[in-house]
């Protein structure tokens, strides 16, 4: 992207001056600045959006009877299983399908709130 585009994105490319010695390089939009930190919060929030996909992911196919021999169920659970921690048997309700909600629910609700303070701690 040059320069010009990035100015009518509402971002310009700063630095805190010359002859410096602490020079930070980064870019600034119309609401603040983003440096390296902040991408790395983007990233962590972004990771734990897509844990709590995949466990959302598994709660579907499970309610809405997948195959469980397919290749993509497998692949799947494979995830899902061990990025849940130790939220599988916390709660054992009358029917397995509301166990299996509450407790992988817990999970990916776990993984948004943990990333989202870590996020916030690195921006």
């Amino acid at each position: 992207m040059r320069s010009s585009e990035w100015r009518r994105a509402g971002w310009s490319l700063i630095a805190s001056g010359p002859g410096n010695s602490d020079t930070m390089y980064g870019y600034r939009s119309r609401t603040g600045y983003h440096s390296g930190r902040y991408t790395a919060a983007r990233l962590v929030s972004g990771v734990g959006a897509v844990v709590a996909v995949i466990e959302v992911f598994y709660i579907l196919l499970i309610l809405l009877k997948a195959n469980q021999d397919n290749g993509v169920f497998r692949f799947v659970k494979q995830l899902a299983e061990p990025l849940a921690l130790f939220f599988p048997g916390l709660f054992t309700f009358d029917h397995p399908n509301t166990t299996l909600v509450v407790n992988y629910g817990l999970a990916a609700v776990f993984w948004l709130v943990v990333t989202g303070l870590v996020a916030r701690l690195l921006a």
